[in-house]
Protein backbone atom coordinates (compact mmCIF):
# COMPACT_ATOMS: atom_id res chain seq x y z
CA UNK A 1 0.00 0.00 0.00
CA UNK A 2 2.76 2.54 1.01
CA UNK A 3 4.90 1.77 -2.67
CA UNK A 4 1.44 2.66 -4.12
CA UNK A 5 0.24 5.80 -2.59
CA UNK A 6 4.06 7.26 -2.52
CA UNK A 7 4.34 6.86 -6.60
CA UNK A 8 0.44 8.28 -7.07
CA UNK A 9 1.41 11.23 -4.47
CA UNK A 10 4.98 11.45 -6.91
CA UNK A 11 2.83 11.52 -10.04
CA UNK A 12 0.87 14.31 -8.43
CA UNK A 13 3.39 16.01 -7.10
CA UNK A 14 5.98 15.81 -10.49
CA UNK A 15 2.34 16.83 -12.45
CA UNK A 16 1.69 19.74 -10.62
CA UNK A 17 5.08 20.86 -11.39
CA UNK A 18 4.76 20.70 -15.09
CA UNK A 19 0.66 22.37 -15.00
CA UNK A 20 1.53 25.36 -12.48
CA UNK A 21 4.48 26.06 -13.84
CA UNK A 22 3.30 26.25 -17.46
CA UNK A 23 0.52 28.36 -15.83
CA UNK A 24 2.55 31.23 -14.19
CA UNK A 25 4.82 31.08 -17.24
CA UNK A 26 2.41 31.00 -19.56
CA UNK A 27 4.11 29.45 -21.86
CA UNK A 28 4.80 25.70 -22.38
CA UNK A 29 8.68 24.84 -21.78
CA UNK A 30 10.04 21.53 -22.66
CA UNK A 31 10.67 20.84 -18.74
CA UNK A 32 7.91 21.18 -18.22
CA UNK A 33 7.11 18.56 -20.72
CA UNK A 34 9.03 16.07 -19.03
CA UNK A 35 7.34 17.21 -15.83
CA UNK A 36 4.18 15.76 -17.53
CA UNK A 37 6.35 12.63 -18.86
CA UNK A 38 7.40 11.92 -15.49
CA UNK A 39 3.87 12.40 -13.71
CA UNK A 40 2.37 10.10 -16.24
CA UNK A 41 5.26 7.33 -15.17
CA UNK A 42 4.94 7.45 -11.80
CA UNK A 43 0.97 7.50 -11.97
CA UNK A 44 1.37 4.52 -14.27
CA UNK A 45 3.38 2.30 -12.15
CA UNK A 46 1.28 3.65 -8.79
CA UNK A 47 -1.76 2.47 -10.58
CA UNK A 48 -0.52 -1.09 -11.16
CA UNK A 49 0.55 -1.52 -7.76
CA UNK A 50 -2.86 -0.57 -6.86
CA UNK A 51 -4.21 -3.01 -9.43
CA UNK A 52 -2.38 -5.55 -7.51
CA UNK A 53 -3.59 -4.74 -3.97
CA UNK A 54 -6.98 -4.51 -4.73
CA UNK A 55 -9.57 -7.50 -3.99
CA UNK A 56 -12.25 -8.71 -6.13
CA UNK A 57 -12.30 -8.68 -9.96
CA UNK A 58 -11.47 -6.13 -11.54
CA UNK A 59 -14.36 -3.87 -13.38
CA UNK A 60 -13.69 -0.64 -15.76
CA UNK A 61 -17.15 0.80 -14.78
CA UNK A 62 -16.45 1.25 -11.26
CA UNK A 63 -16.27 4.58 -10.91
CA UNK A 64 -13.16 4.80 -9.14
CA UNK A 65 -11.54 2.78 -11.83
CA UNK A 66 -13.32 4.55 -14.74
CA UNK A 67 -12.34 7.56 -13.72
CA UNK A 68 -8.62 6.79 -13.12
CA UNK A 69 -8.70 5.35 -16.48
CA UNK A 70 -10.11 8.12 -18.22
CA UNK A 71 -7.52 10.54 -16.22
CA UNK A 72 -4.70 8.47 -17.30
CA UNK A 73 -5.54 8.34 -21.02
CA UNK A 74 -6.21 12.03 -20.97
CA UNK A 75 -2.60 12.65 -19.40
CA UNK A 76 -0.99 10.32 -21.82
CA UNK A 77 -2.89 12.53 -24.75
CA UNK A 78 -1.85 15.80 -23.12
CA UNK A 79 1.83 14.75 -22.63
CA UNK A 80 1.98 13.58 -26.34
CA UNK A 81 0.36 16.39 -27.84
CA UNK A 82 2.64 19.22 -25.60
CA UNK A 83 5.52 17.49 -26.70
CA UNK A 84 4.40 17.86 -30.27
CA UNK A 85 3.28 21.46 -29.54
CA UNK A 86 7.19 21.99 -27.91
CA UNK A 87 9.11 20.29 -31.07
CA UNK A 88 6.59 21.77 -33.80
CA UNK A 89 4.25 24.26 -32.48
CA UNK A 90 3.68 28.08 -32.81
CA UNK A 91 4.48 29.95 -30.10
CA UNK A 92 0.53 30.73 -30.30
CA UNK A 93 -0.05 27.00 -29.42
CA UNK A 94 2.59 26.99 -26.80
CA UNK A 95 1.04 30.23 -25.02
CA UNK A 96 -2.18 28.98 -25.02
CA UNK A 97 -1.72 25.44 -23.87
CA UNK A 98 -1.50 25.98 -20.25
CA UNK A 99 -5.33 26.23 -20.86
CA UNK A 100 -6.03 22.47 -21.40
CA UNK A 101 -3.11 21.45 -19.13
CA UNK A 102 -5.09 22.92 -16.03
CA UNK A 103 -8.31 21.12 -17.07
CA UNK A 104 -6.46 18.00 -17.59
CA UNK A 105 -4.74 18.65 -14.00
CA UNK A 106 -8.80 18.89 -12.40
CA UNK A 107 -9.68 15.80 -14.03
CA UNK A 108 -6.93 13.72 -12.78
CA UNK A 109 -7.62 15.45 -9.14
CA UNK A 110 -11.14 13.41 -9.09
CA UNK A 111 -9.35 9.50 -9.07
CA UNK A 112 -6.20 10.69 -6.74
CA UNK A 113 -8.75 11.87 -4.19
CA UNK A 114 -11.41 9.58 -4.60
CA UNK A 115 -8.91 6.67 -4.45
CA UNK A 116 -7.55 8.82 -0.86
CA UNK A 117 -11.00 8.33 0.35
CA UNK A 118 -11.38 4.97 -0.81
CA UNK A 119 -7.86 3.86 1.28
CA UNK A 120 -9.44 5.63 4.34
CA UNK A 121 -12.50 3.93 4.74
CA UNK A 122 -10.18 0.80 5.27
Amino acid sequence: MILSATLITLALGFYSLGVWSERVARYLKPWHVAAFWVGLFFDAFGTLAMHRLAQGSFNLFAPHTLTGQIALWLMLIHAVWATRVVKKGSKKARLGFHRYSLIVWLIWLIPYFGGMYLGMGK
